[in-house]
């Protein structure tokens, strides 16, 4: 097979993922660390970050390279998660409607709330009162 990449990025929160699956032995990282590394201890939001690639049967024989940066780790892996589908969506057309069903292929558009002014947060009011 030829050695084309297949580039995409995704988005979540405030992360942003830049994914490249490569034909080669099945290997994912993220950062320049392996999977486990990355995602130490947080095995729910390993098995998101990598849920695309549950969905998509040809992963091992395909390498992943993901850089990400931006968010707290929980966005990032949602950020993963959106990038590895839009690319696998560009190598196999096929798939997409596996993928899209599990809803992996939808951008999750919820962003934290603005700090408004004369408020200590968001909603959060400071307490009233009459006398």
């Amino acid at each position: 097979m030829s050695n084309v990449s297949y580039l995409s990025a995704g988005r979540r929160k405030n992360a942003v993922a830049r994914a490249k699956i490569s034909y080669g032995s099945g290997k994912i990282v993220i950062n320049d660390k392996t999977v486990d590394e990355y995602f130490s201890g947080l095995e729910r939001l390993k098995k998101l970050a990598l849920k695309p690639l549950e969905v998509w049967e040809g992963m091992r024989s395909y390498d992943v390279y993901v850089n990400v940066d931006g968010g707290g780790i929980s966005g990032q892996a949602g950020a993963i998660s959106h990038s590895l589908a839009r690319a696998i969506l560009q190598l196999n057309e096929p798939s997409k409607a596996a993928l899209k069903k599990e809803g992996l292929l939808t951008r999750d558009s919820r962003m934290v709330e603005r700090k408004k002014s004369g408020r200590p947060k968001a909603r959060k009011r400071f307490q009233f009162s009459k006398r």
